[in-house]
């Protein structure tokens, strides 16, 4: 019973020092990942012009003026603005039809895609690619076609086989018709570990919102570019409520997860490593003082060093080694859970897998150090003098 217990103890050990590497791992590559944006070097203006009494027809001339002179601003290289950023916490999304849909239900509707509405210069500002067709002009305005700019997910579902999406149309609603008229990368919008979805980008002057963020990508340091910030708006209109932030700090929010589920896993494999070298020091110290006779025998009768290792320690290693595989598959296959949680965090790394062998080893090493010096210390003139 003692070694069934010990050896499930250090199989949980494993397990969480599997489960603590692989978040690790996710939340190490998800700050490098490509989110289909780049928040480097961006900083986000978000107000609200309804706040301030605008309608809608002024809120575009406002979100123009705003754009305009934050693109003078001293290492400001573009400005953009886009109603919620991705893996903001206002994303939101819709059903699209087919343009030749009339009945508009969940059923026929070909995906849900999620919605933003941007202004001209947005992708460049976010560092999002287009891949194909042009980006928005503010005379994609309300007198003008209702247009559109799909991500790759999007074009390949609509589609279907042909090479190019562009010119498609499709239907966000009853009434409204789209013509796609640019493809840009896929990207993040509502959560890092999400399947990839489709989304779709409107021009912010047939999509009025009052609520929006100005995007401004700047070479020059953010207390630099925050300060003329605060100056351009209380320039345009003081009462004009704003917050300003890095894009960064934005996707702290989307981070959550990630971050708590490392912390969490990390202090639990450290709990569970220190109950693991105490069970196996505990261990491995009763098998040498039960046996410190027989040690003692095999010491006058010319055992080596090794010899008496082995003898000593071969129970605590074996219910080590046993125990640490068992938890590392068990780790392997938990942690396909942590995929929904943790971005990017997969087992099948090999730094984890290295990284557990390496921690057991060490632990290992910590846990039996003591008594393999007390085993190879044994002296049989001394054993006998005390019997």
């Amino acid at each position: 019973m003692r070694d069934i217990l010990l050896a499930v103890q250090i199989t949980i050990c494993t397990l969480l020092v599997t489960a603590s590497l692989v978040a690790l791992r996710g939340m190490v590559r998800s700050l490098h990942a490509n989110f289909g944006f780049n928040p480097q070097g961006v900083t986000l203006l978000g107000t609200d012009t309804s706040m301030a009494g605008y309608s809608d027809d002024q809120t575009v001339s406002v979100q123009k003026q705003l754009i305009e002179k934050a693109s003078q601003i001293p290492g400001v290289l573009s400005v953009g603005a886009i109603d919620a950023v991705p893996l903001g916490v206002n994303s939101s999304d819709s059903n699209v039809y087919r343009p030749d849909v009339t009945d508009f239900r969940d059923s026929t509707s070909f995906t849900d895609a999620m919605r933003y509405s941007v202004s001209p210069g947005y992708f460049q500002s976010a560092g999002t690619h287009l891949l194909q067709g042009r980006d928005f002009t503010w005379h994609d305005d309300s007198n003008a076609p209702r247009v559109a700019i799909v991500n790759a997910t999007f074009a390949r579902l609509i589609a279907s086989g042909n090479k190019s999406a562009i010119g498609l149309r499709f239907k966000r609603g009853s009434k409204a018709v789209y013509e796609i008229v640019g493809v840009v990368e896929d990207g993040k919008y509502f959560n890092l570990a999400e399947d990839q979805k489709a989304a779709m980008f409107l021009p912010l002057a047939q999509d009025t919102h009052s609520n929006f963020f100005l995007v401004v990508r700047s070479q020059a340091m953010r207390s630099e570019v925050v300060p003329s910030l605060q100056r351009l708006i209380h320039a345009v209109d003081p009462s004009l409520p704003f917050h300003i932030n890095t894009w960064q700090q934005a996707l702290q929010f989307a981070l959550f997860p990630s971050q708590t589920a490392t912390a969490t896993l990390g202090v639990m494999g450290l709990l569970a490593a220190m109950l693991a070298v105490t069970g196996i020091f505990g261990m491995a110290s009763y098998s040498v003082t039960k046996r410190m006779k027989e040690l003692g025998i095999r010491v006058a009768l010319g055992a080596q060093p090794m010899q008496l290792m082995r003898a000593a320690l071969a129970r605590p290693v074996f219910l080590l080694l046993s125990g640490s595989i068992a938890g590392l598959i068990l780790g392997v296959l938990a942690s396909g859970v942590l995929a929904h949680i943790v971005y990017q965090a997969t087992p099948h790394d090999p730094v984890v897998l290295i990284g557990v062998v390496l921690t057991m080893l060490l632990l290992g090493t910590i846990a039996t150090l003591v008594p393999a010096r007390r085993a190879q210390s044994v002296d049989p003139a001394r054993l006998l003098r005390e019997e």
